[in-house]
């Protein structure tokens, strides 16, 4: 009965599966944002300031790292938490697919947050005749905490790699001074 129930348990993995399918439906809203900013900008680029073309290039930068973010999650929480990809012989397989653990993602996810944030906040700061200074400074004050997050995720991250390690070689040795 034991083993019945844990093998229940275990399928239930798959029930995140159409979780990482919707995922990818929101990739492919994306890629249509993505599509309409480029349509939206390519006619009017020569009648453009300068600014205004930074700030439609800027707004790209933003779709494709939210798009690299969407990819990292589906590619890294389904290997997790669902099943392994079995793309391992094909050309164009990422490097990092299959190595990027939760504790990585996690690390990823912020990363990416942090930059796109600052993507919105430069776009701010070169629009600023259009932006309110308390607009600004609460941008200012949400980009410093996800800053300040990802390094309190990444200290933690790092001490708990070192508390691993030092107790893996303290019970290493342990085990050889038995021998």
């Amino acid at each position: 009965m034991e083993r019945r129930f844990e093998q229940i348990i275990f399928a239930s993995r798959w029930l995140l599966a159409p979780f990482y399918l919707g995922l990818v439906v929101s990739l492919v809203l994306l890629l249509a944002k993505f599509t309409q900013e480029i349509f939206h900008i390519v006619p009017h680029v020569l009648e453009m300031q300068e600014k205004d073309v930074l700030l439609a290039v800027l707004t790209l930068i933003d779709l494709s790292l939210a798009g690299n973010l969407l990819l990292m999650v589906i590619f890294s929480g389904y290997e997790n938490f669902v099943s392994k990809i079995d793309v391992a012989d094909h050309k164009d397989r990422p490097d990092w697919m299959g190595k990027v653990d939760f504790g990585g993602l996690k690390l990823k996810l912020i990363a990416s947050i942090v930059a796109i944030s600052g993507i919105h906040l430069l776009k701010s700061f070169m629009n600023i005749d259009n932006t309110s200074k308390e607009n600004l400074m609460w941008m200012v004050i949400v980009h410093m905490t996800f800053v300040v997050s990802g390094v309190l995720l990444a200290l933690m991250d790092r001490l708990e790699g070192s508390h691993h390690g030092a107790h893996g070689k303290a019970a290493a040795a342990a085990k050889s001074d038995h021998h």
